[in-house]
Protein backbone atom coordinates (compact mmCIF):
# COMPACT_ATOMS: atom_id res chain seq x y z
CA UNK A 1 0.00 0.00 0.00
CA UNK A 2 1.53 3.32 -1.04
CA UNK A 3 1.33 6.31 1.26
CA UNK A 4 0.44 9.89 0.42
CA UNK A 5 3.61 11.96 0.63
CA UNK A 6 4.83 15.44 -0.11
CA UNK A 7 8.33 14.17 -0.93
CA UNK A 8 7.69 11.96 -3.94
CA UNK A 9 9.16 12.94 -7.30
CA UNK A 10 6.71 13.12 -10.24
CA UNK A 11 7.36 11.07 -13.34
CA UNK A 12 8.12 13.07 -16.49
CA UNK A 13 5.04 11.78 -18.36
CA UNK A 14 1.43 10.96 -17.48
CA UNK A 15 -1.70 10.13 -19.40
CA UNK A 16 -3.76 12.48 -17.21
CA UNK A 17 -2.77 15.37 -14.94
CA UNK A 18 -5.30 16.92 -12.58
CA UNK A 19 -4.49 20.27 -10.98
CA UNK A 20 -6.02 20.89 -7.55
CA UNK A 21 -6.96 18.60 -4.67
CA UNK A 22 -10.62 19.52 -4.28
CA UNK A 23 -13.86 17.62 -4.80
CA UNK A 24 -13.73 18.04 -8.60
CA UNK A 25 -10.29 16.54 -9.18
CA UNK A 26 -10.93 13.74 -6.68
CA UNK A 27 -14.17 12.89 -8.48
CA UNK A 28 -12.67 12.95 -11.97
CA UNK A 29 -9.62 10.93 -10.90
CA UNK A 30 -11.87 8.28 -9.33
CA UNK A 31 -14.07 8.03 -12.41
CA UNK A 32 -11.11 7.74 -14.80
CA UNK A 33 -9.43 5.14 -12.60
CA UNK A 34 -12.64 3.09 -12.53
CA UNK A 35 -12.96 3.25 -16.30
CA UNK A 36 -9.30 2.49 -17.06
CA UNK A 37 -7.23 1.41 -14.02
CA UNK A 38 -4.04 1.28 -16.09
CA UNK A 39 -4.14 5.02 -16.88
CA UNK A 40 -1.17 6.94 -15.47
CA UNK A 41 -2.85 9.70 -13.47
CA UNK A 42 -1.30 12.38 -11.26
CA UNK A 43 -2.94 14.97 -8.99
CA UNK A 44 -0.96 18.08 -8.02
CA UNK A 45 -2.18 20.05 -4.98
CA UNK A 46 -0.38 23.23 -3.90
CA UNK A 47 -1.32 22.89 -0.20
CA UNK A 48 -0.48 20.14 2.27
CA UNK A 49 -3.90 18.53 2.37
CA UNK A 50 -6.85 17.78 0.13
CA UNK A 51 -9.86 20.14 0.29
CA UNK A 52 -8.38 23.13 2.11
CA UNK A 53 -9.99 25.72 -0.15
CA UNK A 54 -13.47 25.74 -1.73
CA UNK A 55 -14.25 22.15 -0.68
CA UNK A 56 -13.46 22.78 3.01
CA UNK A 57 -16.46 22.49 5.34
CA UNK A 58 -16.47 26.07 6.62
CA UNK A 59 -15.71 27.52 3.19
CA UNK A 60 -19.13 26.61 1.77
CA UNK A 61 -22.68 26.23 3.05
CA UNK A 62 -22.65 22.42 2.74
CA UNK A 63 -26.24 22.63 1.53
CA UNK A 64 -26.15 19.72 -0.85
CA UNK A 65 -27.66 22.01 -3.48
CA UNK A 66 -30.69 20.21 -4.86
CA UNK A 67 -32.87 23.29 -5.61
CA UNK A 68 -35.22 22.49 -2.74
CA UNK A 69 -34.78 25.88 -1.05
CA UNK A 70 -32.79 28.19 -3.36
CA UNK A 71 -35.33 30.69 -4.70
CA UNK A 72 -32.96 32.07 -7.34
CA UNK A 73 -33.26 28.77 -9.24
CA UNK A 74 -36.98 29.35 -9.89
CA UNK A 75 -37.71 32.47 -11.92
CA UNK A 76 -41.05 34.22 -12.16
CA UNK A 77 -41.52 35.12 -15.82
CA UNK A 78 -43.20 38.25 -17.16
CA UNK A 79 -46.48 36.40 -17.67
CA UNK A 80 -46.47 35.45 -13.96
CA UNK A 81 -45.64 31.76 -14.50
CA UNK A 82 -42.82 30.04 -12.62
CA UNK A 83 -39.95 28.47 -14.59
CA UNK A 84 -38.63 25.49 -12.63
CA UNK A 85 -36.41 24.05 -15.39
CA UNK A 86 -33.16 25.17 -13.72
CA UNK A 87 -34.33 23.80 -10.36
CA UNK A 88 -35.13 20.44 -11.97
CA UNK A 89 -31.73 20.37 -13.67
CA UNK A 90 -29.82 21.06 -10.44
CA UNK A 91 -31.94 18.55 -8.49
CA UNK A 92 -31.10 15.87 -11.07
CA UNK A 93 -27.41 16.78 -10.88
CA UNK A 94 -27.38 16.29 -7.11
CA UNK A 95 -29.05 12.90 -7.54
CA UNK A 96 -26.10 11.94 -9.77
CA UNK A 97 -23.70 12.93 -6.97
CA UNK A 98 -25.62 10.80 -4.47
CA UNK A 99 -25.43 7.80 -6.82
CA UNK A 100 -21.68 8.31 -7.22
CA UNK A 101 -21.11 8.48 -3.46
CA UNK A 102 -23.33 5.41 -2.98
CA UNK A 103 -21.15 3.52 -5.45
CA UNK A 104 -17.99 4.52 -3.55
CA UNK A 105 -19.52 3.25 -0.31
CA UNK A 106 -20.69 0.03 -1.95
CA UNK A 107 -17.16 -0.61 -3.26
CA UNK A 108 -15.75 0.29 0.19
CA UNK A 109 -13.53 2.97 -1.34
CA UNK A 110 -14.91 5.26 1.36
CA UNK A 111 -16.79 4.55 4.59
CA UNK A 112 -18.96 6.13 7.29
CA UNK A 113 -21.51 8.12 5.25
CA UNK A 114 -22.68 10.01 8.34
CA UNK A 115 -19.18 11.46 8.52
CA UNK A 116 -19.92 13.51 5.40
CA UNK A 117 -23.68 13.54 4.68
CA UNK A 118 -26.69 13.86 6.99
CA UNK A 119 -30.39 14.47 6.50
CA UNK A 120 -31.37 18.08 7.08
CA UNK A 121 -34.66 19.65 5.91
CA UNK A 122 -34.33 22.39 3.30
CA UNK A 123 -36.74 25.30 3.63
CA UNK A 124 -37.60 28.49 1.76
CA UNK A 125 -38.95 31.29 3.95
CA UNK A 126 -40.38 34.61 2.76
CA UNK A 127 -41.90 37.61 4.49
CA UNK A 128 -44.98 39.61 3.48
CA UNK A 129 -48.04 39.08 1.27
CA UNK A 130 -46.35 39.56 -2.11
CA UNK A 131 -43.49 37.10 -1.57
CA UNK A 132 -45.91 34.71 0.14
CA UNK A 133 -48.06 34.65 -2.99
CA UNK A 134 -44.96 33.96 -5.09
CA UNK A 135 -43.87 31.10 -2.83
CA UNK A 136 -47.31 29.50 -3.00
CA UNK A 137 -47.32 29.70 -6.79
CA UNK A 138 -43.79 28.26 -6.83
CA UNK A 139 -44.87 25.42 -4.53
CA UNK A 140 -47.85 24.56 -6.75
CA UNK A 141 -45.62 24.45 -9.82
CA UNK A 142 -42.77 22.51 -8.22
CA UNK A 143 -44.94 19.79 -6.70
CA UNK A 144 -46.06 18.86 -10.21
CA UNK A 145 -42.51 17.52 -10.74
CA UNK A 146 -41.52 14.07 -9.40
CA UNK A 147 -38.38 15.71 -8.01
CA UNK A 148 -40.30 17.99 -5.63
CA UNK A 149 -43.60 16.23 -5.00
CA UNK A 150 -42.75 15.73 -1.28
CA UNK A 151 -42.52 19.49 -0.73
CA UNK A 152 -44.70 20.86 2.08
CA UNK A 153 -46.19 24.37 2.28
CA UNK A 154 -47.45 26.45 5.17
CA UNK A 155 -48.29 30.02 6.12
CA UNK A 156 -49.76 28.94 9.44
CA UNK A 157 -47.88 30.23 12.51
CA UNK A 158 -48.60 27.07 14.51
CA UNK A 159 -47.06 24.84 11.82
CA UNK A 160 -44.12 27.19 11.33
CA UNK A 161 -43.42 27.11 15.07
CA UNK A 162 -43.06 23.33 14.77
CA UNK A 163 -40.77 23.63 11.73
CA UNK A 164 -38.58 26.58 12.80
CA UNK A 165 -39.15 27.40 16.50
CA UNK A 166 -36.01 29.56 16.77
CA UNK A 167 -37.13 31.85 13.93
CA UNK A 168 -40.76 31.97 15.10
CA UNK A 169 -39.89 32.89 18.69
CA UNK A 170 -41.28 36.33 19.61
CA UNK A 171 -42.98 36.75 16.22
CA UNK A 172 -46.05 38.95 16.02
CA UNK A 173 -49.08 36.79 15.21
CA UNK A 174 -50.09 39.28 12.50
CA UNK A 175 -46.73 39.01 10.69
CA UNK A 176 -47.05 37.24 7.35
CA UNK A 177 -44.52 34.41 6.95
CA UNK A 178 -44.70 31.67 4.33
CA UNK A 179 -42.46 28.62 4.00
CA UNK A 180 -41.90 25.43 2.05
CA UNK A 181 -40.09 22.40 3.47
CA UNK A 182 -38.35 19.40 1.92
CA UNK A 183 -37.34 16.69 4.37
CA UNK A 184 -35.17 15.07 1.66
CA UNK A 185 -32.57 17.82 2.05
CA UNK A 186 -29.02 17.11 3.22
CA UNK A 187 -26.06 18.75 4.92
CA UNK A 188 -22.77 17.73 3.29
CA UNK A 189 -19.22 18.08 4.60
CA UNK A 190 -17.40 18.24 1.28
CA UNK A 191 -14.03 18.54 3.00
CA UNK A 192 -14.38 15.18 4.76
CA UNK A 193 -15.80 13.55 1.64
CA UNK A 194 -12.94 14.84 -0.54
CA UNK A 195 -10.31 13.64 1.93
CA UNK A 196 -11.92 10.20 2.09
CA UNK A 197 -11.70 10.00 -1.70
CA UNK A 198 -8.16 11.38 -1.59
CA UNK A 199 -7.05 8.67 0.85
CA UNK A 200 -8.48 5.98 -1.40
CA UNK A 201 -6.73 7.44 -4.46
CA UNK A 202 -3.40 7.84 -2.66
CA UNK A 203 -3.37 4.50 -0.82
CA UNK A 204 -5.35 2.01 -2.87
CA UNK A 205 -5.36 3.09 -6.50
CA UNK A 206 -2.76 3.69 -9.22
CA UNK A 207 -3.32 7.44 -9.02
CA UNK A 208 -0.28 9.40 -7.79
CA UNK A 209 -0.96 12.30 -5.42
CA UNK A 210 1.55 15.11 -4.93
CA UNK A 211 0.99 17.58 -2.09
CA UNK A 212 2.78 20.94 -1.88
CA UNK A 213 3.22 20.78 -5.66
CA UNK A 214 1.91 23.77 -7.60
CA UNK A 215 1.20 23.93 -11.34
CA UNK A 216 2.53 27.28 -12.58
CA UNK A 217 2.17 27.27 -16.37
CA UNK A 218 0.73 25.23 -19.25
CA UNK A 219 2.07 24.98 -22.79
CA UNK A 220 0.77 23.00 -25.76
CA UNK A 221 3.55 21.07 -27.50
CA UNK A 222 3.73 20.34 -31.23
CA UNK A 223 2.89 16.67 -30.62
CA UNK A 224 -0.44 17.67 -28.99
CA UNK A 225 0.68 16.93 -25.43
CA UNK A 226 0.65 19.46 -22.61
CA UNK A 227 3.75 20.57 -20.75
CA UNK A 228 3.04 21.62 -17.16
CA UNK A 229 5.56 23.51 -15.05
CA UNK A 230 5.41 22.07 -11.52
CA UNK A 231 6.95 23.74 -8.49
CA UNK A 232 7.75 21.62 -5.43
CA UNK A 233 6.94 24.10 -2.64
CA UNK A 234 8.86 22.11 0.00
CA UNK A 235 12.07 21.29 -1.88
CA UNK A 236 11.89 24.49 -3.99
CA UNK A 237 12.46 22.37 -7.05
CA UNK A 238 10.94 23.05 -10.48
CA UNK A 239 10.08 20.27 -12.89
CA UNK A 240 8.34 19.88 -16.24
CA UNK A 241 5.69 17.18 -16.63
CA UNK A 242 3.89 16.25 -19.85
CA UNK A 243 0.40 14.81 -20.18
CA UNK A 244 -2.06 13.82 -22.89
CA UNK A 245 -4.97 15.36 -20.96
CA UNK A 246 -5.09 18.09 -18.30
CA UNK A 247 -7.92 19.03 -15.98
CA UNK A 248 -7.75 22.32 -14.07
CA UNK A 249 -9.80 22.03 -10.90
CA UNK A 250 -7.89 24.62 -8.90
CA UNK A 251 -10.75 26.79 -7.65
CA UNK A 252 -9.97 30.48 -8.16
CA UNK A 253 -6.55 29.62 -9.59
CA UNK A 254 -8.18 27.79 -12.49
CA UNK A 255 -8.59 31.11 -14.29
CA UNK A 256 -4.91 32.15 -14.55
CA UNK A 257 -3.88 28.57 -15.38
CA UNK A 258 -6.50 28.38 -18.13
CA UNK A 259 -5.26 31.72 -19.46
CA UNK A 260 -1.66 30.42 -19.53
CA UNK A 261 -2.77 27.61 -21.86
CA UNK A 262 -3.52 30.19 -24.60
CA UNK A 263 -6.37 28.09 -25.98
CA UNK A 264 -8.84 30.20 -28.06
CA UNK A 265 -11.70 29.04 -25.83
CA UNK A 266 -10.15 30.89 -22.86
CA UNK A 267 -10.17 34.27 -24.58
CA UNK A 268 -12.21 36.95 -22.86
CA UNK A 269 -12.61 35.11 -19.56
CA UNK A 270 -12.01 37.13 -16.43
CA UNK A 271 -12.70 36.68 -12.75
CA UNK A 272 -14.38 38.72 -10.02
CA UNK A 273 -13.30 37.50 -6.56
CA UNK A 274 -15.89 37.58 -3.77
CA UNK A 275 -15.14 36.58 -0.20
CA UNK A 276 -17.60 35.94 2.58
CA UNK A 277 -18.15 35.77 6.32
CA UNK A 278 -20.53 33.76 8.52
CA UNK A 279 -22.04 34.35 11.90
CA UNK A 280 -21.64 31.01 13.71
CA UNK A 281 -23.19 29.74 16.93
CA UNK A 282 -22.28 26.61 18.91
CA UNK A 283 -24.90 27.28 21.61
CA UNK A 284 -26.71 23.91 22.10
CA UNK A 285 -29.92 25.63 23.23
CA UNK A 286 -30.15 27.52 19.94
CA UNK A 287 -29.15 24.50 17.86
CA UNK A 288 -31.90 22.40 19.46
CA UNK A 289 -34.47 24.92 18.20
CA UNK A 290 -33.22 25.05 14.62
CA UNK A 291 -32.82 21.76 12.74
CA UNK A 292 -33.02 22.92 9.12
CA UNK A 293 -31.45 25.00 6.37
CA UNK A 294 -33.65 28.04 5.76
CA UNK A 295 -33.10 30.24 2.69
CA UNK A 296 -34.88 33.47 1.84
CA UNK A 297 -34.85 36.09 -0.93
CA UNK A 298 -31.64 37.93 -1.79
CA UNK A 299 -31.68 41.67 -1.22
CA UNK A 300 -31.74 43.98 -4.23
CA UNK A 301 -28.45 43.90 -6.23
CA UNK A 302 -27.00 41.10 -4.07
CA UNK A 303 -25.25 38.24 -5.90
CA UNK A 304 -26.93 34.79 -5.68
CA UNK A 305 -24.28 33.42 -3.32
CA UNK A 306 -25.26 36.14 -0.82
CA UNK A 307 -28.82 34.87 -0.33
CA UNK A 308 -29.37 35.04 3.46
CA UNK A 309 -29.79 31.65 5.09
CA UNK A 310 -29.77 30.21 8.59
CA UNK A 311 -28.39 26.69 8.47
CA UNK A 312 -27.84 23.70 10.67
CA UNK A 313 -24.32 22.37 10.03
CA UNK A 314 -22.93 19.00 11.09
CA UNK A 315 -19.14 19.09 10.88
CA UNK A 316 -17.00 16.29 12.33
CA UNK A 317 -20.03 15.08 14.28
CA UNK A 318 -20.63 18.47 15.93
CA UNK A 319 -23.66 20.63 15.24
CA UNK A 320 -23.54 24.40 14.73
CA UNK A 321 -25.72 27.16 13.33
CA UNK A 322 -24.46 29.31 10.52
CA UNK A 323 -25.97 32.60 9.26
CA UNK A 324 -24.96 34.57 6.18
CA UNK A 325 -23.01 34.78 4.09
CA UNK A 326 -22.04 38.42 4.30
CA UNK A 327 -20.22 39.31 1.10
CA UNK A 328 -16.74 40.77 1.17
CA UNK A 329 -14.04 41.66 -1.30
CA UNK A 330 -10.46 40.59 -1.64
CA UNK A 331 -8.17 40.64 -4.65
CA UNK A 332 -7.11 37.07 -3.77
CA UNK A 333 -8.42 34.22 -5.95
CA UNK A 334 -7.98 31.74 -3.07
CA UNK A 335 -7.98 32.15 0.73
CA UNK A 336 -4.37 30.96 0.57
CA UNK A 337 -3.70 33.10 -2.47
CA UNK A 338 -1.96 36.40 -3.20
CA UNK A 339 -3.35 39.94 -3.14
CA UNK A 340 -1.84 40.28 -6.62
CA UNK A 341 -4.10 37.57 -8.06
CA UNK A 342 -6.71 39.96 -9.48
CA UNK A 343 -4.38 42.61 -10.95
CA UNK A 344 -2.11 39.94 -12.42
CA UNK A 345 -5.11 38.29 -14.11
CA UNK A 346 -5.83 41.37 -16.24
CA UNK A 347 -4.50 41.19 -19.80
CA UNK A 348 -5.32 42.28 -23.36
CA UNK A 349 -7.43 39.15 -23.90
CA UNK A 350 -9.90 39.94 -21.11
CA UNK A 351 -9.65 43.66 -20.25
CA UNK A 352 -12.70 44.54 -22.37
CA UNK A 353 -14.73 41.81 -20.66
CA UNK A 354 -13.63 42.96 -17.20
CA UNK A 355 -14.43 46.61 -17.84
CA UNK A 356 -17.80 45.80 -19.46
CA UNK A 357 -18.84 43.56 -16.56
CA UNK A 358 -17.78 46.20 -14.02
CA UNK A 359 -19.63 49.00 -15.84
CA UNK A 360 -22.86 47.00 -16.08
CA UNK A 361 -22.69 45.82 -12.45
CA UNK A 362 -22.08 49.05 -10.56
CA UNK A 363 -24.94 48.16 -8.18
CA UNK A 364 -23.09 44.96 -7.23
CA UNK A 365 -19.93 46.97 -6.53
CA UNK A 366 -21.91 49.32 -4.29
CA UNK A 367 -23.50 46.34 -2.52
CA UNK A 368 -20.09 44.78 -1.83
CA UNK A 369 -18.71 48.06 -0.49
CA UNK A 370 -21.64 48.30 1.93
CA UNK A 371 -21.16 44.70 3.03
CA UNK A 372 -17.41 45.06 3.58
CA UNK A 373 -17.83 47.92 6.06
CA UNK A 374 -20.51 46.20 8.16
CA UNK A 375 -19.57 45.79 11.82
CA UNK A 376 -20.46 42.70 13.83
CA UNK A 377 -23.26 44.66 15.50
CA UNK A 378 -24.70 45.54 12.08
CA UNK A 379 -24.47 41.91 10.98
CA UNK A 380 -26.30 40.90 14.15
CA UNK A 381 -29.06 43.32 13.14
CA UNK A 382 -29.50 41.33 9.90
CA UNK A 383 -29.55 38.09 11.90
CA UNK A 384 -32.34 39.48 14.08
CA UNK A 385 -34.57 39.59 11.01
CA UNK A 386 -34.43 35.79 11.39
CA UNK A 387 -33.85 35.35 15.12
CA UNK A 388 -35.62 38.14 16.98
CA UNK A 389 -33.76 37.78 20.28
CA UNK A 390 -30.30 36.85 18.92
CA UNK A 391 -27.56 37.80 21.41
CA UNK A 392 -24.15 38.94 20.19
CA UNK A 393 -22.32 36.76 22.74
CA UNK A 394 -23.86 33.61 21.21
CA UNK A 395 -22.40 34.28 17.74
CA UNK A 396 -18.86 34.57 16.39
CA UNK A 397 -17.63 35.71 13.00
CA UNK A 398 -15.94 33.14 10.76
CA UNK A 399 -14.34 33.75 7.35
CA UNK A 400 -15.99 31.79 4.53
CA UNK A 401 -14.40 30.61 1.30
CA UNK A 402 -13.11 32.73 -1.56
CA UNK A 403 -15.06 32.49 -4.82
CA UNK A 404 -14.19 33.78 -8.27
CA UNK A 405 -17.26 34.60 -10.33
CA UNK A 406 -16.90 34.15 -14.08
CA UNK A 407 -16.73 37.15 -16.40
CA UNK A 408 -17.36 36.24 -20.03
CA UNK A 409 -16.98 38.16 -23.26
CA UNK A 410 -20.24 39.71 -24.45
CA UNK A 411 -20.66 41.37 -27.84
CA UNK A 412 -23.16 43.98 -26.61
CA UNK A 413 -21.88 44.79 -23.11
CA UNK A 414 -18.21 43.91 -23.54
CA UNK A 415 -18.35 41.54 -20.58
CA UNK A 416 -20.99 39.71 -18.58
CA UNK A 417 -20.83 38.48 -15.00
CA UNK A 418 -21.95 34.86 -14.69
CA UNK A 419 -23.17 33.14 -11.53
CA UNK A 420 -22.81 29.39 -11.80
CA UNK A 421 -20.41 26.62 -12.73
CA UNK A 422 -18.97 26.28 -16.22
CA UNK A 423 -16.71 23.75 -17.95
CA UNK A 424 -14.32 25.16 -20.56
CA UNK A 425 -12.83 22.65 -23.01
CA UNK A 426 -10.54 23.16 -26.02
CA UNK A 427 -11.51 21.99 -29.50
CA UNK A 428 -9.41 18.83 -29.38
CA UNK A 429 -10.67 17.88 -25.90
CA UNK A 430 -7.17 17.65 -24.39
CA UNK A 431 -7.69 20.26 -21.67
CA UNK A 432 -10.67 21.12 -19.49
CA UNK A 433 -11.15 23.66 -16.74
CA UNK A 434 -13.89 24.25 -14.22
CA UNK A 435 -14.78 27.88 -13.53
CA UNK A 436 -17.34 29.54 -11.27
CA UNK A 437 -19.04 28.86 -7.97
CA UNK A 438 -22.45 27.65 -6.74
CA UNK A 439 -23.85 25.01 -7.01
CA UNK A 440 -20.27 23.79 -7.38
CA UNK A 441 -19.33 20.89 -5.11
CA UNK A 442 -22.87 19.53 -4.88
CA UNK A 443 -22.89 18.77 -8.59
CA UNK A 444 -19.28 17.53 -8.86
CA UNK A 445 -20.16 14.12 -10.30
CA UNK A 446 -22.38 15.66 -12.99
CA UNK A 447 -19.76 18.31 -13.83
CA UNK A 448 -17.01 15.71 -14.20
CA UNK A 449 -19.20 13.52 -16.39
CA UNK A 450 -19.68 16.63 -18.53
CA UNK A 451 -15.90 16.83 -18.83
CA UNK A 452 -15.77 13.18 -19.91
CA UNK A 453 -18.59 13.69 -22.43
CA UNK A 454 -16.71 16.58 -24.02
CA UNK A 455 -13.20 15.15 -23.88
CA UNK A 456 -13.69 11.36 -24.17
CA UNK A 457 -17.04 11.02 -26.02
CA UNK A 458 -16.24 7.81 -27.89
CA UNK A 459 -14.88 5.98 -24.86
CA UNK A 460 -17.78 7.11 -22.70
CA UNK A 461 -20.30 5.75 -25.17
CA UNK A 462 -18.44 2.51 -25.84
CA UNK A 463 -15.63 1.06 -23.67
CA UNK A 464 -16.63 2.97 -20.53
CA UNK A 465 -20.40 2.84 -20.96
CA UNK A 466 -21.12 -0.27 -18.91
CA UNK A 467 -19.02 0.90 -15.96
CA UNK A 468 -20.63 4.36 -16.10
CA UNK A 469 -24.10 2.82 -15.83
CA UNK A 470 -22.90 0.75 -12.88
CA UNK A 471 -21.73 3.94 -11.15
CA UNK A 472 -24.65 6.17 -12.24
CA UNK A 473 -27.65 3.87 -12.95
CA UNK A 474 -29.84 6.79 -14.14
CA UNK A 475 -27.26 8.15 -16.63
CA UNK A 476 -28.96 9.35 -19.80
CA UNK A 477 -32.45 9.39 -18.25
CA UNK A 478 -34.45 12.39 -17.03
CA UNK A 479 -35.79 11.86 -13.53
CA UNK A 480 -38.19 14.78 -13.97
CA UNK A 481 -40.03 12.67 -16.55
CA UNK A 482 -39.90 9.38 -14.66
CA UNK A 483 -41.58 9.32 -11.20
CA UNK A 484 -40.97 5.59 -10.67
CA UNK A 485 -37.25 5.84 -11.44
CA UNK A 486 -36.95 8.92 -9.21
CA UNK A 487 -38.47 7.11 -6.25
CA UNK A 488 -36.44 3.96 -6.86
CA UNK A 489 -33.07 5.72 -7.12
CA UNK A 490 -33.79 7.92 -4.10
CA UNK A 491 -34.64 4.86 -2.02
CA UNK A 492 -31.39 3.24 -3.16
CA UNK A 493 -29.21 6.26 -2.25
CA UNK A 494 -31.13 6.80 1.00
CA UNK A 495 -30.16 3.29 2.06
CA UNK A 496 -26.50 3.51 0.97
CA UNK A 497 -25.97 6.99 2.42
CA UNK A 498 -27.86 6.13 5.62
CA UNK A 499 -30.15 9.14 5.32
CA UNK A 500 -33.02 9.31 7.78
CA UNK A 501 -35.65 11.61 6.30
Amino acid sequence: MKKLSANKTPKPTYDVVLIGGGIMSATLATLLHEFEPELKIAIFERLGRFAKESSAAWNNAGTGHSAFCELNYTIEKEDGSIDISKAESIAEQFEISKQFWSYLLDKKYIDDPKGFINSCPHMSLVFGEKDGAFLKKRFEKMTQSPLFRQMQFSDDHKTLKEWIPLIMHQRNENEKLTATKMDLGTDVNFGTLTRKMGRYLADDSNVEVFLYHEAKDLDLLENGKWRIDIKDRIQHHDQEVTADFVFIGAGGYALPLLDSSDIPESEGYGGFPVSGEWLVSHNPNLIEKHQAKVYTQASVDAPPMSVPHLDLRIIDGKKALLFGPFAGFSTKFLKNGSYLDLPESVNFRNIRSLFGAWWHNLELTQYLVKQVVLTKAQKMKHLREFVKDAREEDWELKIAGQRVQIIKKDEKEGGRLEFGTEVVVNKSGTIASLLGASPGASTAAYAMIQVLEKCFPEKLQNAWREKLLEIIPTYGQKLSENPELTERIRNYTKDKLELDY
